[in-house]
This record gives C-alpha cells, sequence and structure tokens, in this order.
C-alpha cells in the first residue's frame, strides 16, 4: 500500500504517516516511530493491525540495527493489540524475519519475543503455527536462523504431541556451524528441565558428551560456562556418572579460556553434589585436576581457580582442609602472579572458618608483603581493601608486629588512590580493634606526619583525622588530634591550611573545647 493512496483517507492516515517516518533519513525518527507503534496499533483498531500494519513491517524489515531492535522488543507484548490469544499466531511472520538477521542482539530480542508470545499460543495453534516456525529456522540456510531456532525448541518441546517432539529432536542434529552448537547446549539446559531423567539419558545426554569433545574450543567452552546450570537441571545421578567425568575432561582442555572457565566452576559444582558421597568424589575426582590447574602455564586459570579453591575447605574439613588443601593455598601464594595471591587472601574467610588462620599466617606475611609493594598500583590497592579483614583473622598481636608498617606506608603511596584507601582503611581497623588500641598505635605515626617536609603527607595527616574522629570520640580528638590540626593552621601551603579549615569544621560539633582552654586558633 502507497502512502500517496492513504494520504487521502483519513482511516488509512497512521499507516501513511508510519510508512513516511520509517523512509526518512532520520534514524531516530524512525526509531521513534517503532516506540509509538503501540499507540498506531490502537488507532487502527486489532483487525486492521493484523491486515495491514503487521504485513507492512514485515516486508519493510530492512532497517537500521536499532529500529530493528525496538521493533522486536515492542512485537513481544502486541497480544492484546491484534486481538488476544486466538489471533497472536499473526505477530510470527515479523518476528521470525526479525530472528534471521545478521545483528545478534536483534536476534535475541526477537527470539525473546518469541517465547513470550509463544505461552500465548493454544496447544492446537502452537503445533499449527509455531512449531513450524521453529523448524524453518532450524533448517534455515544461514547460521543465524539456526541460532534462534535453538532458543526455542524447549517453549514449543513440552506442549507438543510425541510425534512432533521426535521431529524436534531430529532438528538437533550437530550443525556444521559452531555457532549453532554452542548454542544448543544453552538449549540442553532448558529441555532437561522439562524432561525425565530416563529422557535426559536418551536424548540430551548424546549432545552434551559430543559438546564435551567439540573441535571447536567455542562449544566446549560454552559446556564448561553452563556446566553448574546442566548440573541443576540434569540431576545427581547423571552428574555423578557423566558430568563429573566431563568436568574432568574441561578442566584438562587444551585451551586456556576452557580451562578457566571450568576452573572457576570447581567450588559451584562441588556445592551442588549430593551430600552423601560428595567428599569422596571431591577427593578421588575433583582435587587431582584442581592439583594440575594450580601450577597450569596460564595465569587465567591459575587466577579463576584461586577465586574459587578456598571454598572448598568447609566441604572437606579440618583434616582433609590440611593434608590435601592446605599445600595448594601455600603453592597458590607463593604464585608470581599477584591476582593469584590476591584472590587467595580474599577468600581467607573460607579457610579461617575451618582451621583457623594460624597454619596459613607464616606463608601469608610474604604475600602479603609483595602485594602490598606491588609495581601495579592497583594491585596495591586491592590487598588495602582485604586488610581489616586479615587484621581480624590474624589478630592485634599479629597485626602490630607484622601488619601495621605495611598499612602505614601506604599512607605515604605515591597514588593518592592508595593513600586514600589506606586512610579508609585505618578506619575501619579502629573500629575492629578499638579506641585505645588506635590512640597508642596509629595516631602517634599519624600526627608525626604534619611535620613531614612533603606536603602531600601533610595533607594525609588531615584526611586521616577526619576518618578517624568519629570512632576516636571527643575526648581523643580534642587532647591529642586538635593541637597537631591547630599547629598545622599555619603551615606554608594554602591548601593545608584549607584543609585544616575544613577539617576544624568537620570534628567541631564533637569537640570539647572547655577542656583545653590555653588553645587559641593560630592562623
Amino acid at each position: 500500500m502507497a502512502a500517496s493512496s492513504a494520504v487521502g483517507d483519513e482511516s488509512l492516515y497512521p499507516i501513511a504517516v508510519l510508512i513516511d517516518e520509517l523512509r526518512n533519513e532520520d534514524v531516530q525518527l524512525r526509531l521513534n516511530s517503532i516506540k509509538k507503534l503501540s499507540t498506531i496499533a490502537l488507532a487502527l483498531g486489532v483487525e486492521r493491525t493484523r491486515t495491514e500494519l503487521l504485513p507492512f513491517l514485515t516486508d519493510t524489515i530492512y532497517d537500521e540495527d536499532e529500529v530493528l531492535l525496538a521493533l522486536a522488543e515492542q512485537l513481544g507484548s502486541f497480544t492484546a493489540l491484534v486481538g488476544g490469544p486466538a489471533f497472536v499466531n499473526c505477530l510470527l511472520p515479523p518476528l521470525e524475519s526479525l530472528a534471521t538477521v545478521e545483528e545478534t542482539v536483534v536476534r535475541e530480542k526477537a527470539v525473546e519475543s518469541l517465547r513470550a508470545i509463544s505461552k500465548e499460543h493454544s496447544a492446537p495453534d502452537l503445533e499449527r503455527h509455531f512449531v513450524p516456525l521453529v523448524k524453518r529456522l532450524a533448517s534455515g540456510d544461514w547460521f543465524t536462523s539456526r541460532t534462534s531456532a535453538c532458543g526455542l525448541f524447549s517453549v514449543c518441546y513440552q506442549r507438543v504431541p510425541n510425534p512432533v517432539k521426535a521431529e524436534l529432536r531430529l532438528k538437533r542434529n550437530p550443525d556444521p556451524d559452531d555457532s549453532v552448537r554452542l548454542l544448543a547446549v544453552e538449549g540442553c539446559v532448558s529441555i532437561a528441565e522439562l524432561l525425565k531423567r530416563e529422557e535426559v539419558e536418551k536424548l540430551v545426554m548424546p549432545t552434551l558428551r559430543q559438546a564435551v569433545e567439540d573441535k571447536s574450543w567455542r562449544v566446549r567452552y560454552m559446556v564448561a560456562d553452563k556446566f553448574t546450570e546442566l548440573q541443576k537441571a540434569i540431576g545427581p545421578e547423571i552428574t555423578k556418572k557423566d558430568l563429573v567425568p566431563a568436568f574432568q575432561n574441561l578442566m584438562k582442555d587444551c585451551e586456556a579460556e576452557v580451562r578457566a572457565s571450568a576452573a572457576s566452576k570447581v567450588k559451584e559444582l562441588c556445592e551442588n553434589l549430593p551430600p552423601d558421597g560428595r567428599q569422596q568424589i571431591i577427593l578421588t575426582n575433583i582435587l587431582p585436576s584442581v592439583k594440575d590447574l594450580v601450577s597450569d602455564a596460564n595465569e587465567h586459570v591459575k587466577s579463576a581457580l584461586a577465586s574459587v579453591i578456598m571454598g572448598l575447605s568447609p566441604m572437606l574439613g579440618k583434616d582433609h582442609t590440611v593434608e590435601h588443601l592446605l599445600p595448594l593455598f601455600l603453592a597458590q601464594l607463593k604464585d608470581e602472579c599477584p591476582e593469584v595471591r590476591l584472590n587467595i587472601i580474599s577468600n581467607l574467610d573460607c579457610v579461617n572458618e575451618v582451621i583457623g588462620i594460624r597454619q596459613l599466617s607464616q606463608s601469608l606475611l610474604p604475600a602479603i608483603v609483595e602485594l602490598a609493594e606491588d609495581a601495579k598500583w592497583r594491585v596495591r590497592l586491592a590487598i588495602i581493601e582485604y586488610m581489616p579483614l586479615l587484621a581480624g583473622q590474624l589478630g592485634v598481636e599479629f597485626f602490630n608486629e607484622k601488619l601495621n608498617s605495611i598499612c602505614m606506608a601506604w599512607l605515604i603511596d605515591h597514588v593518592f588512590a592508595v593513600r586514600e584507601a589506606a586512610t579508609n582503611n585505618l578506619k575501619k581497623l579502629a573500629q575492629r580493634f578499638g579506641k585505645v588500641w588506635a590512640q597508642n598505635i596509629i595516631i602517634p605515626k599519624v600526627l608525626s606526619m604534619s611535620t613531614n617536609p612533603n606536603y602531600l603527607h601533610r595533607m594525609t595527616t588531615l584526611f586521616c583525622v577526619n576518618a578517624l574522629y568519629d570512632v576516636c570520640g571527643k575526648d581523643i580528638t580534642t587532647k591529642i588530634m586538635l593541637p597537631t590540626i591547630l599547629r598545622m593552621g599555619s603551615d606554608p601551603v594554602a591548601n593545608v591550611r584549607f584543609n585544616v579549615a575544613k577539617t576544624l569544621q568537620r570534628i567541631g560539633p564533637i569537640m570539647d573545647y572547655n577542656a583545653v582552654p590555653e588553645l587559641r586558633w593560630s592562623g
């Protein structure tokens, strides 16, 4: 229908306007017109929306990706605008076209909308209209349509008769394109959730076994990435029989990306194992491969493992942790990669609950020192964040003896972000160990920086006061910190004097001026 023939007929005006706007060179105008489709549909009514608007949209899917994305999203909520569930199948043609375009986000949104409107189909309509769409997509010449089909099998499989289920299963044979095969792995999760155990064994596991050994590393990576979802969908018995050996293979994969993805799933996989027999499976099947990953040549693999390995401790208990995991932790604490050491330190609470931190303390110290002095300032920044946790686990005596000097050294780091984090760290430590500890251990060192020749260090003194005053309270602030602040009011650097004023304004409400009447502002 041409725009010229529509303009003179007011009843056709909305379509005419839409045609003109969609032909406009301005992408934003075309996008805005798509976003008001629901308004146009309301103006047209359900019959003309079905007979005019949707055919027009189906025939004009050639626009910019952002316009197509908006269209795919709009159509997913169009059921009421076409007359309800009895007519919802008329939304399938435009969405089918959108499900075949090259841009991934458009296809994904089209599939999302198709999945939504599939629920509006009656069982007969689903078999009559929706299933043929899935078959067409699954048999398409281009991988784009076949990838979209992977996301649609699960929404119709459970609702169709057994003969149709058999036809759908034939469409899930290994595809020559790895982009399709990797999405088939994701589809296995949805399908497995719908099937009984014996059906899973017969219908899903062959696909997964092939995927674990697929020639494309991207497919194997998808299996590793979706492994715990597969584990939950498939159930404990098949997991023990098939998935655990498959997981061992993924942890030994020749591609580092696959090993790293599998390594990151170790803790969750073990947590999802049935309690009865979990410990034995971990010791027999998982730990040997984990030990190999600890010394993997790829730092991303080691880092991924280090972020989860501590979580195995509660499942193995104290004796097995000391015998099997502790040597691995100690090896990772000495790893040349700072991210590995950092990930171990950041998860110490898991081990602390099982064996106590003391068994790790002697090995922890060298690792902490190296991280605290790492050349990468982001690494130094990261270890600061875990210092209060470490301090609480190691105790005040160990901290005072071994770690306090490290925390004070961060206050004079050449990177402001590190100095700022070190200041906040002192506040958290004071909250953990108490204001008396702060008064005796850290405040004297902080105040001594007020006379440092470097004005940045003098500024840090003020920043620390701002962080500590509310933890330390009125007496310590007034009697110990205030004199130093007032003296700094005559600092030769204007920025220091300005921050003195800001500090006084901040701490003023809690100070006891009567306690030190001899002090007067000297700036």
